[in-house]
């Protein structure tokens, strides 16, 4: 079944995942154990992608794993420089964005996002509102691969699943929508994405 509408990750597909370099600047901002800190940063970060706390409270149980001390100037460096480390995005999808809704298709959104990236996105990427549905797991409370952040998208867009397609870089998020019966791909390139959208 050929889709109506294209529901897009974030990271990985339009913006680019963290890089080694914005990791080293988030380690050494933050101090302590730097081989610790991987596990520190992703283990309280499910619940603050579902808007279960802030960044302040995030940022307290990571260096609480690191075993250092927070005060207000180093939450404010930690949070712009997580923002910065997410901050890089790929122009050629922003320009596939653009075509796909020149082409008809409806758009939608759903990423696994804490407010303050949230916030820093809609005030610095007009693209966005390209975005006829936006699923950020802060807003809507579930993050994928849970079932109910993909349900809550479709509600959004009022069409049922098969003719949704889920595009995400993660197979796991692709089984979990492939799993609600959205159609599924998983993103290598804009050019893999483009020859499933536009084949005849």
């Amino acid at each position: 079944m050929k889709a109506k509408a294209v529901l897009f990750d974030m990271f990985g597909v339009i913006a680019r995942v963290q890089s080694a370099e914005s990791r080293g600047v988030l380690e050494r901002t933050a101090g302590g154990d730097p081989r610790l800190f991987r596990e520190a940063y992703w283990s309280h970060r499910a619940p603050y992608d579902r808007g279960e706390m802030a960044g302040p409270d995030y940022w307290q149980k990571v260096c609480a794993r690191l075993g250092v001390p927070l005060d207000d100037r180093l939450t404010a460096d930690l949070i712009a420089a997580d923002i910065a480390s997410w901050s890089e995005v790929d122009r050629s999808m922003v320009d596939l964005l653009g075509l796909l809704a020149e082409r008809g298709f409806v758009l939608g959104l759903l990423s696994n996002i804490p407010e303050e990236l949230a916030a820093h996105y809609e005030a610095t990427h007009p693209w966005l509102g390209r975005f006829a549905v936006r699923g950020l797991s802060c807003r809507i409370g579930s993050a994928k691969p849970e079932p109910a952040s993909y349900q809550w998208c479709l509600r959004a867009l009022g069409l049922p699943p098969g003719e949704v397609l889920f595009v995400d870089d993660r197979a796991d998020n692709v089984r979990a929508a492939r799993d609600l019966g959205l159609q599924g791909h998983l993103f290598t390139s804009p050019e893999e994405l483009k020859a499933v959208l536009f084949r005849p």
